[in-house]
């Protein structure tokens, strides 16, 4: 399955599962990326870390190891 870190720059997806456990799943959730929510990927750094989304209204950057872990749709 693609994960965030495969979407293109203007892609709007939604988040069909997130992987991982404990501290970074609990951290990513804490963030608003929970199953179901719609994610726009605004940008993405020269060299590909970090991705900057707008998430639930709200403008977030999150590393390429963390959006490994979330599957979209």
């Amino acid at each position: 399955m693609r994960t965030l870190k495969d979407v293109k720059i203007g892609e709007t997806v939604t988040v069909a599962r997130l992987n991982g456990s404990g501290a970074v799943k609990r951290r990513i959730m804490d963030m608003g990326i929970t199953k179901g929510t719609e994610i726009y990927v605004r940008k993405v750094a020269p060299l590909g870390d970090p991705v900057e989304l707008t998430v639930r209204g709200y403008e977030l950057s999150i590393r390429k190891a963390d959006a490994e872990m979330i599957e979209i749709a």
